[in-house]
């Protein structure tokens, strides 16, 4: 399930019912369904092992999921092969979480760039030129084109990967957990680079983080992940005034500066290769009652643009069965 659809024109990402089971039984992703409009970030939420990365891999077809459908402008992405998917990785790129492992050590920053612009078959006349103009729009001087990864800051490095991302010249970028090795500080002016980056080139985001107070500031929708379900999405405003699942309303109350009283789950995660009946959150869930470990909730259309995988929202008077967004 997933939101209503908007106009056709506007999606430029849409993945439908992506299920992933690694070799042990693991169950990684459970039919997730998210959509991303052109020019919008998405934030993808939930704690780590909840399947972000691993649903953010298949949407890259760094991994093939067991069933489900992904569309890139339209564009069946999991049946491109050779040319056409190659243009369709020029247009959908990926800021890995930690810069010191995602850029070759050996390599200058300069040679990093011109990797991807070499891949993506930029004329080599035009390399110089374009690094200096993409280090310069991230916020790097032009000295840092000849420094290697060891010789930068962490916020310099991600910076590096920016530009990188952004040499293609992509209309998506996802973000994978993007700034969580960056302290408070850098973590802000990275934050405010993405969002000016975005009002300049129009480029989407796919927003991937366990940190809610990131999210809020970064996102225009939000899609909560638990245990490889989807359990809650909505505009970022929307979630953060009136949460529907009580996962979200937990992790919320776990973000600074909410003013929020902290809730404090009991147990463990269930074990993804063995998870619980019913709502997979039942076993966590302060408001958890018996229809909750017998029965699976469906995502459910709880306010425009909204929608909540929770029995607890039954009763509301918007309740329908949330549109399919392909």
């Amino acid at each position: 399930m997933g939101f209503l659809m908007p106009d056709t024109s506007e999606v430029l990402l849409d993945a439908v019912s992506l299920t992933k089971t690694f070799g042990n039984g693991t169950r990684a992703v459970d039919s997730v369904s998210l959509l991303v409009n052109r020019g919008e970030t998405v934030g993808l939420v939930g704690e780590s092992g909840c399947g972000k990365s691993t649903t953010a891999k298949m949407l890259l077809r760094l991994l093939s999921p067991d069933s489900g459908s992904v569309r890139f402008d339209g564009v069946d992405l999991l049946a491109a092969r050779g040319k056409q998917l190659r243009a369709m990785r020029k247009r959908l790129q990926v800021v890995p979480q930690n810069p010191q492992t995602s850029l070759n050590p050996r390599l200058t920053v300069r040679a990093s760039i011109e990797f991807n612009l070499r891949a993506h078959d930029f004329p080599k006349s035009e390399w110089k030129t374009r690094v200096a103009g993409l280090l310069d729009r991230v916020g790097l001087a032009e000295r840092h084109a000849e420094a290697f990864p060891h010789e930068m800051s962490g916020g310099q490095l991600q910076r590096a990967a920016i530009a990188r991302a952004l040499a293609s010249e992509p209309d998506l970028v996802v973000c994978d957990e993007a700034v969580s090795a960056l302290d408070k500080s850098v973590q802000a002016q990275v934050l405010n680079l993405l969002v000016e980056l975005q009002r300049d080139l129009g480029v989407a985001y796919l927003f991937i983080s366990h940190d809610l107070s990131v999210v809020e500031h970064i996102s225009d929708r939000v899609v909560v992940m638990y245990l490889g379900k989807v359990v809650e999405e909505g505009t970022a405003a929307d979630l953060w005034s009136q949460p529907k699942h009580p996962y979200t309303t937990t992790l919320l109350s776990a973000s600074p500066g909410t003013g929020r009283e902290r809730i404090v789950l009991k147990g463990d995660p269930p074990n993804p290769a063995n998870p619980p009946s019913g709502c997979t959150f039942h076993t966590r869930c302060p408001a958890a009652f018996d229809r909750c470990s017998v029965e699976v909730p469906q995502l459910l259309t709880v306010g425009r643009q909204h929608n909540s995988a929770c029995w607890l929202n039954e009763t509301a008077d918007t309740i329908e069965p949330a549109a399919v967004s392909a």
